[in-house]
């Protein structure tokens, strides 16, 4: 485990290369609209490795862009998961960690994406993307988890939070629509949010990740499919199949998170048979955000450690 020193954010947040480097897309998924974007490489080479990106609950692809960034010499293709961002609900089933995992492979199936495709997932694509792997061991070479949810959400110290979430989930699904609708969009509730998990001291770079929550926080189909994927991220974990990741996985995680907590990184460390986890001073459920510097260079390294 190798721990790294933060720093200030950099100006600007985003270099000049990104915009050039974006190719949006979308494909249809068993009836559903799915919206995609490719951060093509600035040299592409034979070597150049492909990652597919799966965002946290009520994120979409904005989250990791900052991640994408700092990783100019690779492929990243990032879907809004369906039911968030600019990508279509299910149109059949609930909006379950099974039926995500189903949809990460008929993505790759459309998308083409074989065997060398590195996964990667945040905080709830992190729950969704190594129950991927578990059941469809052989489809990447390997996995990386930023934030990764390594314990039941329900127990523990945090556990009594959890459940008045749900139950914020539910009164918002019950209530009329325009008033659960306020409710789940309320401003004033998503900046309590954000600045409970920012951690940063840089002004410039707290004002940034509130408004990145307040800009996409919201950006969801509906309340019965936001309700399903807020159950599904809190009722699973990637230690329920820790035992199954027999590939290289990379865990990146926060000293402070407070969702995600530092000491069930490492009993999920001690679970996976061939993994790594670097940790982050200084930054809690938010490394996309705040930190994407030595994110981006933990897998660099990891990649380069592990041929795919």
């Amino acid at each position: 485990m190798e721990h790294v020193d933060t720093e200030s954010s950099p100006t600007p947040l985003f270099s000049n290369e990104l915009e050039a480097r974006t190719l949006p897309a979308e494909v249809i998924l068993d009836g559903v609209k799915v919206a995609y974007w490719s951060y093509e490489p600035v040299r592409a080479t034979p070597k150049t490795r492909t990652i597919l990106v799966i965002h946290g609950f009520r994120g979409d692809h904005h989250g990791l862009l900052r991640v994408a960034d700092q990783l100019a010499d690779m492929r990243l293709i990032m879907p809004d998961l369906p039911g968030f961002g600019s990508s279509a609900a299910f149109e059949q089933g609930e909006h379950s960690v099974e039926r995500y995992t189903r949809f990460v492979a008929e993505f790759m199936a459309a998308l083409k994406l074989g065997p060398d495709t590195v996964l990667l997932g945040h905080s709830f694509g992190s729950i969704v993307a190594s129950h991927f792997v578990a059941a469809n061991p052989g489809t990447v070479a390997e996995l990386i988890l930023i934030n990764p949810i390594a314990a039941p959400a329900l127990e523990g110290s945090k556990g009594l939070m959890t459940k008045l979430a749900v139950l914020y989930y539910e009164a918002a699904a019950r209530l009329p629509r325009r008033i659960g609708q306020a409710l789940l969009r309320s401003q004033l509730i998503v900046r309590v949010m954000s600045e409970a998990m920012a951690k940063t001291p840089d002004k410039a770079l707290r004002r940034f990740v509130h408004a990145q929550h307040s800009a996409y926080f919201s950006a969801f189909a509906d309340r019965d499919s936001l309700l399903q994927a807020f159950k599904a991220s809190v009722g699973n974990n990637v230690s329920e199949v820790a035992h199954g990741l027999t590939l290289p996985v990379l865990l990146i995680a926060g000293e402070q998170d407070e969702i995600a907590a530092l000491a069930d990184q490492h009993k999920l460390l001690a679970l996976l048979p061939d993994g790594h986890l670097d940790v982050i001073p200084g930054v809690g459920h938010l490394i996309h955000y705040e930190t994407p510097e030595p994110a981006a260079g933990f897998i660099r390294r990891f990649l380069k450690d592990h041929t795919g």
